[in-house]
């Protein structure tokens, strides 16, 4: 909205200082800066209010220490993180954007799934809460619609000098010649915009993958029915991450400081994407009008770090999965959008575990069970968290030490973009 007014006015009334609103880093220092102040103040508000409506967490006493000190923590929070993106990113998100909308979008829609699950728990007194069907479902048509949009909108295109582009025999939209930098506006060069389902491959220096060449055994139709492993692939991402953010959801902060951690990096690598030197310099995929997903990735940081006010040990809210399924949600959504979707078993690497230790610990248990009569376990208790807690790790601890894993992760995310 207030992009729109801005740019407005500054095209109308030549209006000085309106055209700050042009610039990404200071929209994207707005937004995170507004996001941090709506979810810290306005969270407290909201707090307050779940409990009056006694929106109490109900915990199973698993014997894990302090566990049941938590009954009665009010859950839901996730409406605060929600909040804390969608205002922000409606103040100062380009509307008109495909990019934006899309991820707008997969906020509400994951949060929603979340908002329902929460709501059959607290309110109806179901501790099963929706069925695990119903939100794989939403999961899956969340990962359809990205995959669609990804291989059919018009504006959602990689752009690449125009001679590399016909040798590789790409799909070309739309030429066009334009400055080689910023720096040089008068050293012009011809472009491509190429309609391809193209992503980055890291620690490769051809490091372009190309999601059709899996089927390039059928020639000129393999990007005709690229959709057929496209898309299955964007569903197993969007579910696995969205997932993996709800199993980590289990101790005071451990969620979202990892949550705020991936997000700070994805800005990082969606700015470079968006910005023709620096897309151009670390030779990775170049993505026209994909500079808004800096400004959502800004609002992102915001209303995690701002969640972690509250949501810190001990906490005083817990984001349920309201919170947790959107987090996954919309992770994997803003990777697969600036092509980074083959980073995430590394940056989110601690999504990947603690997905990985249910899923070993159920197969195992099940295996040994078969074979011997009596069912084994690898982990003390999983999902991973909770094994160190048996352990005898207080809960602080093992959060700071998988954020410190985290941040590790991240840097290693982010220093591919030279490990070629």
């Amino acid at each position: 909205m207030l992009y729109h007014i801005f740019e407005w006015l500054e095209k109308t009334y030549e209006i000085k200082g309106a055209s700050l609103f042009q610039y990404i880093t200071f929209r994207a220092g707005i937004a995170s800066i507004l996001s941090l102040v709506i979810s810290i103040v306005f969270g407290g508000k909201i707090i307050s209010f779940l409990r009056r409506l006694q929106v109490g967490e109900t915990v199973r006493d698993l014997g894990l220490k302090g566990q049941k000190e938590k009954e009665g923590t009010p859950t839901m929070g996730g409406i605060i993180i929600v909040l804390a993106i969608m205002i922000p990113c409606l103040l100062l998100n380009d509307l008109t954007n495909i990019y934006a909308i899309l991820m707008l979008f997969a906020t509400l829609w994951m949060a929603g799934i979340g908002f329902l699950d929460d709501y059959i728990k607290v309110f109806k007194k179901d501790k099963k809460g929706l069925q695990g069907w119903f939100k794989i479902l939403g999961q899956v048509v969340l990962g359809v619609l990205v995959g669609l949009l990804m291989l059919y909108h018009q504006d959602i295109v990689v752009r690449m000098d125009l001679e590399q582009a016909f040798d590789r025999d790409l799909t070309i939209v739309k030429t066009m010649e334009l400055p080689i930098n910023e720096l040089e506006p008068s050293k012009v060069k011809e472009w491509a915009y190429v309609k391809e389902p193209l992503t980055n491959f890291p620690f490769l220096k051809d490091n372009e993958l190309n999601y059709a060449s899996f089927l390039s055994f059928l020639g000129p139709d393999a990007l005709k029915y690229v959709g057929v492993i496209f898309i299955p692939f964007i569903i197993i991402v969007v579910s696995a991450v969205s997932n993996g953010a709800n199993l980590t959801d289990g101790l005071d902060g451990l969620a979202t400081g990892v949550s705020a951690i991936v997000s700070g990096t994805l800005c990082i690598l969606a700015y470079v994407s968006s910005n023709t030197t620096f897309a151009e310099y670390l030779n990775i995929l170049y993505l026209p009008h994909s500079e808004e997903l800096v400004i959502y990735s800004a609002c992102l940081i915001g209303g995690c770090i701002g969640f972690l006010w509250h949501n810190a040990y001990p906490a005083k809210v817990f984001m349920g999965d309201t919170g947790s399924l959107m987090l996954g949600g919309v992770i994997a959504t803003l990777a697969i959008l600036i092509r980074k979707e083959l980073l995430i078993p590394l940056l989110c690497g601690i999504f990947l575990v603690e997905n990985l230790s249910v899923m070993l610990q159920v197969s195992y248990f099940k295996y040994t069970k078969k074979r011997y009569g009596e069912g084994r376990r690898i982990f003390k208790m999983s999902p991973l968290h909770h094994h160190y807690q048996k352990s005898g790790m207080h809960e602080a601890k093992i959060v700071a030490r998988f954020w410190i894993v985290g941040v590790l992760l991240a840097i290693l995310a982010i220093i591919t973009l030279k490990i070629r």
